[in-house]
């Protein structure tokens, strides 16, 4: 084998052979590239082959390999491009990997011999082409053709070319040589010879039309033609598309096409010399537009500044350096886009195109705006977005006599001056969003009609508002805004600044759209709000805390009010907003709403009312029946606690109510009057009875989780809108077979599942649970998946993650199934926290396919795991994410940032690595267009300006860790750190959390698919996640305190229950055993499976001297003894009930086992003794039949389980609580009692648990001497254990005893 291994080729079916391995491994610049063939889609497999090469081979050398003369590179399934004899293919795809985010030379090394690969880089060794790329290029035949409508011509066979806008017939032998007939198409007709099978009839335009007839011979080629030849003659211009089709020059025949007026080459790999290269594009004499974008041409070809007839070019993203002076050739230029290339500066012969009235240079490096603009005196449109300019002279826009927009979003502008009072009369348009402004003075642009300045550090702004109709200054500090009636001077910097809207704001007569939002205004002026022309004012997220009295009409039809400090609306608020048709003054602290006039006489046309979130009584809801045109009301989290019937009634125009949050116990049977209702959501209240909503006929979205519903009547025909109902979290409701079958037919029907548990999953389950709440929105389709695992990989560990595909549901469905796979299988080769979350991202992007080709998904996962090399410490939260899904952890009451937002707005950094990398951002802070985000998974034709690359963080979860927020981008849109922890922090039910939150988001204007995942966290300072032998142990926090407290009585019948296929006589002789004296300490070992000890730093491994309790109660049945005595024994045995044919044993359940045991530090014991009811530590049990015939067989477990009063969240928790404190969970297969080494010894055979107290007999210590308490026993053990050494040099070892069960 060759070292550059160039000409080694292995069959796609083949695999690596051991030498191929080993010679791989010894240098991890030796790899293997994949060569397709030209027609990868049918090839078979001797088309594939595998070069074995290195980083320095070159392309020419797997040339002459294949016996090909080129080789081409394609990306992402997009364009394909041929490849220079000196690059190097292996080199290119290790570049591309390091790109993504891959770090290790030997990973990238295994990642670059990944067949999936293919779909982001692939090789060929013949240029591929679709079929259907050539016919849009191309369509060429010998079919028998006849000239005119008449049929004096014969038919005969022709060469057909139908290219561009004309049809081309020429002889057969002389198609080069001999006499082409040319039929313009464009205004023409294409029409089907119905005489004649498969033929089709081209007509041109004109009173002089000229008609060829063209018989096909198969039907997919008539089809082939009449569709490519009707989108021909459909144009009104001459106009031929050939972008995206990786083409290195036009068509030669395209050139016949001389009626041409618009060309567009974007996208390509266009060449300039040639026969049909960029310098042959002069043969078009009637070109007018010419597209050249995105063509990596590094300079503009000075062949095409002869194109005098050119009045549109866009040569952006082309790596332009410096334009040619002959750019001024081109007198008729009216639109030049420069956008997206490395421009610092102008030709000055650039002044010499006086018809030119758009000039683009942005994405460029300029740093001043460009002295030549000045000399274009026709110039509209200006737009120098995402440059470097740090400050403007104003006074270059008075030079500038025409211009009227201006585009300079996205600079680093921290200062604007005017060198002269002279006001400007052309600018109606500036857009200043995402600069660094902290004062802005534009009064001297006296017929300014809108500004965009969101996102800066404006604190003053200063305009004039004689022209104003639009003012978008959201996302700043401002406290004062002074739209002057007049030109004036910026004000004294001296003066005192206002906390509010200037009074004389009014003065503004066209102001239609006023957005304030995320701002400081602490009050509005009493004649903002009566601004005739002003039709919407958004003052939300301020610190208003009243409105001002009304004295006058208000115009407005949309007011947002939400998240300020409004205690009350005025009393005559909506008699004089009668226009009004949206209100939004969530968030805020209403206690009551203004009064209407009732009935007939109302004249109010308030459709759109959001009242969530505020401090709202029954007292509101007659002031609501005066708004009869409401189509969406919230009333989410208010103090609602009923819902008069009469009132609802007349509310008949309703669609959307949502009332959840409150203390509702019904929903009126009046609902019934809201024929137009198809959303009712009303989780998170005291419904007891099911409404009568399902004889609505619109109705599609019922949400009535985490209520109190015990049954539910349905008719026995459901409305067929229905498309979805939530029922989780109704712990007493029962569904019966036929119920679920009559909803059958509903897409989306959300119930409580039943569980089915491990024993890590029971741990896991105290250590963390969830809930999930997604909602549409107004959308058809929900876009947003989670992943939830609170048992991971058969452990103690969990995963949790969120997948935010924006418009597609494909990505985030395939990333909710295979994530948590991938990340399996890369924390079994990685130990580095940093390292296999970021490889987990990086798989996969990889293994999303094709569909990850122009899809995209944002996404979120944490994982939380125990160090791998230290598994007796605590637990460690891991969260890596991409795009705008994000994660707060809420310690100590307050939020704690773990994610990156990647996206344009808030990420400055990525923002400015995407204008390096010249991207073009839209307007709507879009990279080209398609999402806001930076980092993302999928969407690879966006390489690289749209990476893989995860943020990764790692931090320690303590005591003080409450709960674990996900969500996407739509819920931290609308909702802020703070008030999500707030909101949530003091609710017991994570799914009653996560509903909330979501809800919250849909009142404060969400309309997107929003999702929200809330983990409750239970981790203590020591969380016990040790193993004995495979037996768990109880932690210093046992149960989860959001779970609803079950405490039975042991003695009442409802203790937990162990149903067991042994005999009595079995139960008796293996408890019988425990405690003989002639046991043998031997059988220890033969009774368990031997597994790995896990021990934490609360449990360590104690002394053989030591003698650990834990009591607890199980109940065994039993099919041949009634008394649940040994066959030896002739009394009853203390501690051992009888029960029918069941035998409940009440045993002490000993954690220690086996050798080399080390003593229990004090502070364990305490902390175990000391445990309350409600903290009380789970314990978990095996028991292994033992007998002389089988000693490791593990003994089938029943499926029966108990019910447990819960929260609807806490599905993974199923275990009832005892008198004594103990948990048993209920276990798919049943956890029996674990073999123990040392019991107390007893002559009849059998050992008892120490007596239980009832609850009402235990000694309670009041809290004031809990500490005091706590302390004296500290003091008791470790008195205790001082004697303790000097004991056992006197006393020998007692003997070893392996309890059975």
């Amino acid at each position: 084998m060759k070292r550059n291994g160039s000409r080694n080729f292995l069959n796609r079916r083949s695999r690596f052979g051991s030498r191929e391995r080993e010679w791989l491994k010894e240098d991890v610049g030796r790899g293997c590239v994949y060569i397709y063939g030209a027609d990868s889609a049918t090839s078979t497999s001797s088309d594939l082959h595998l070069v074995l090469c290195t980083v320095d081979t070159l392309a020419s050398e797997i040339c002459d390999g294949e016996g090909r003369e080129n080789l081409y590179l394609q990306l992402h399934g997009d364009l394909v491009r041929r490849l220079e004899p000196t690059e190097k293919p292996l080199q290119i795809v290790y570049e591309y990997l390091a790109g993504l985010g891959f770090e290790d030379l030997v990973r990238i090394q295994e990642e670059a011999a990944n067949s999936d690969l293919s779909c982001m880089i692939r090789f060929y060794n013949e240029k591929p082409c679709q079929v259907e790329q050539l016919d849009r290029i191309l369509l060429s035949g010998v079919y028998s053709v006849r000239k005119g409508k008449t049929q004096l011509h014969k038919w005969a066979e022709r060469l057909v070319i139908l290219c561009g806008t004309c049809l081309i017939v020429s002889s057969v032998k002389d198609c080069h040589t001999g006499k082409m007939h040319i039929l313009p198409l464009v205004g023409g007709k294409v029409e089907e010879v119905k005489r004649r099978q498969h033929s089709l009839a081209f007509s041109s335009a004109g009173a002089q039309a000229q008609t060829y007839h063209v018989c096909f011979e198969m039907l997919s080629e008539y089809q082939r033609w009449h569709r490519q030849a009707s989108t021909v003659v459909s144009q009104r211009l001459s106009t031929v598309d050939l972008s995206c089709y990786s083409l290195e020059e036009v068509p030669e025949h395209l050139f016949y096409s001389q009626d041409i007026t618009y060309l567009n080459l974007r996208h390509n790999f266009m060449r300039l010399d040639g026969s049909g290269g960029l310098d042959s594009l002069c043969r078009f004499s009637q070109l007018k537009g010419l597209n050249l974008s995105h063509n990596m041409l590094g300079e503009l070809p000075i062949l095409l500044c002869e194109i005098s007839t050119l009045t549109e070019l866009n040569i952006s993203c082309n790596g332009v350096l410096h334009l040619p002076s002959q750019i001024g050739n081109l007198f008729n230029l009216q639109t030049l886009c420069l956008d997206g290339n490395f421009l610092t500066s102008l030709p000055e012969e650039l002044g010499n195109l006086q018809q030119l009235c758009s000039l683009g240079l942005s994405f460029n490096n300029f740093s001043e705006v460009p002295v030549v603009c000045e000399k274009l005196t026709a110039l509209d449109k200006l737009a120098m977005a995402g440059n470097q300019l740090e400050t403007l002279n104003l006074g270059v826009l008075n030079r500038m006599s025409h211009i009227r927009y201006v585009d300079l979003r996205l600079n680093h502008l921290r200062r604007l001056s005017v060198d002269s009072l002279e006001g400007n009369k052309s600018v109606t348009h500036m857009d200043l969003r995402d600069n660094q402004l902290t004062d802005l003075d534009l009064s001297f642009l006296g017929c300014l009609e809108q500004l965009h300045c969101e996102r800066n550090q404006l604190r003053e702004l200063t305009l004039s508002g004689f022209s104003l109709r639009a003012l978008y200054a959201n996302t700043n500090c401002m406290s004062i805004v002074s739209p002057s009636p007049a030109c004036s001077l910026p004000r004294p910097r001296e003066s005192p600044p206002l906390l509010c809207i200037p009074d004389w704001a009014c003065e503004a007569k066209k102001l239609e759209v006023l957005d304030m939002s995320y701002n400081l205004l602490t009050e509005l002026p009493s004649r903002t709000l009566s601004i005739l022309s002003l039709r919407k004012l958004m003052v939300g997220h301020n610190h208003v805390q009243s409105l001002p009295p009304l004295l006058e009409h208000i115009p407005l039809e949309v007011l947002d009010l939400q998240h300020n400090l409004i205690t009350k609306l005025p009393e005559m608020f909506f008699f004089k907003a009668l226009n009004l048709r949206c209100l939004n003054v969530s968030a805020n602290s209403l206690e009551s709403l203004p009064s209407v006039c009732p009935g007939e006489e109302s004249l109010s046309v308030l459709q759109l009312l959001y009242l969530t979130n505020n401090n709202l009584t029954d007292l509101c809801i007659p002031d609501l029946v005066g708004h009869p045109n409401l189509r969406v009301l919230h009333l989410a989290n208010n103090q609602l606690q009923t819902f008069p019937a009469s009132k609802l009634s007349k509310l008949e125009q309703l669609e959307e109510l949502n009332l959840s949050g409150n203390k509702l116990k019904t929903i009126p049977t009046t609902i019934a009057n809201c024929k137009q209702l198809h959303t009712l959501i009303a989780h998170s209240n005291e419904i007891s009875i099911f409404p009568e909503i399902l004889h609505l006929p619109r109705i599609q979205f019922v949400d009535l989780s985490c209520n109190e519903l015990t049954e539910i009547m349905i008719p026995e025909v459901l409305p067929a809108t229905l498309q979805e109902l939530d029922l989780t979290g109704n712990t007493n409701l029962v569904l019966e077979h036929k119920t679920l079958d009559i909803f059958s037919h509903i897409s989306t029907l959300k119930i409580d599942a039943k569980p089915s548990l491990t024993a890590d999953s029971a741990l896991s389950s105290m250590l963390w649970n969830h809930g999930l709440a997604e909602m549409a929105g107004q959308r058809n389709k929900l876009c947003v998946s989670a992943l939830a695992l609170g048992s991971f990989a058969d452990s103690v560990e969990a995963v949790y993650g969120m997948f935010d595909g924006d418009k597609n549901e494909e990505l985030p469905r395939l990333l909710q199934c295979t994530m948590a796979d991938v990340l399996l299988e890369e924390v079994q080769q990685s130990n580095i926290d940093s390292v296999f979350m970021c490889n987990t991202f990086l798989v996969s992007h990889r293994k999303l396919g094709m569909a990850g080709q122009k899809l995209g998904s944002s996404a979120v996962l944490c994982c939380i795991r125990h160090d791998a090399t230290d598994l007796a410490g605590s637990f460690t939260l891991t969260l890596a994410n991409v795009g705008t899904c994000e994660a707060i952890l809420c310690r100590s009451g307050k939020p704690l940032p773990l994610s990156k937002v990647f996206s344009l707005e808030q990420y400055p950094e990525e923002a400015r690595r995407v204008k390096e990398q010249k991207a073009i951002i839209t307007e709507d802070n879009k990279v080209n267009g398609v999402t806001c985000c930076t980092r993302m998974l999928g969407c690879t034709y966006l390489h690289p300006w749209i990476l893989p690359k995860p943020h990764v963080y790692s931090i320690p979860l303590t005591v003080e860790d409450e709960m674990l927020l996900l969500g996407n981008k739509a819920l931290w849109e609308h909702l802020s750190y703070t008030e999500a922890v707030m909101a949530v922090r003091h609710l017991h039910d994570p799914l009653a959390a996560a509903k909330k939150v979501c809800t919250l988001a849909q009142s404060y204007g969400c309309q997107d698919n929003v999702g929200a995942m809330v983990v409750c966290l239970n981790i203590g300072e020591d969380s016990c996640t040790c193993e004995v032998h495979g037996l768990p142990l109880p932690g210093p926090r046992g149960g989860i305190s959001t779970a609803k407290p079950a405490t039975p009585s042991s003695s009442s019948g409802t203790a937990s229950e162990f149903s067991s296929e042994l005999s009595a006589s079995e139960v008796s002789s293996e408890v019988g055993s425990t405690a003989s004296d002639e046991h043998s300490g031997a059988g220890l070992d033969a009774g368990l499976v031997p597994q790995p000890e896990r021990r934490c730093s609360l449990h360590p491994v104690p002394p053989s001297s030591i003698f650990q309790r834990q009591p607890s109660c199980a109940t065994f049945s039993s099919n041949q003894s009634d008394n649940g005595l040994d066959s030896d024994d002739e009394q009853p045995v203390e501690g051992v009930m009888i029960n029918g044919s069941k035998v409940e044993v009440e045993v002490d359940i000993h954690c220690c086992q086996g050798k080399s045991l080390e003593p229990v530090p004090p502070e364990a014991e305490e902390g175990s003794a000391a445990s309350s009811e409600d903290d009380s530590g789970g314990l978990f049990f095996r028991i292994w039949r033992q007998n002389s015939m089988t000693s490791n067989i593990l003994l089938a477990g029943t499926k029966e389980r108990c019910e447990l009063q819960k929260s609807p969240s806490t599905c993974c928790l199923y275990g009832k609580k005892l008198s004594n404190g103990s948990i048993v969970p209920l276990e798919e297969s049943l956890n029996l009692i674990e073999v123990a080494t040392e019991v107390p010894k007893k002559k009849t055979g059998y050992f008892a648990a120490p007596a239980q107290l009832e609850p009402e007999d235990r000694f309670v210590v009041p809290p004031d001497l809990e500490e005091e308490m706590k302390e004296q026993i500290k003091q008791h053990h470790e008195s205790g254990a001082e004697q303790k050494p000097r004991e056992k040099a006197a006393v020998a070892p007692p003997d070893e005893f392996d309890t059975a069960l």
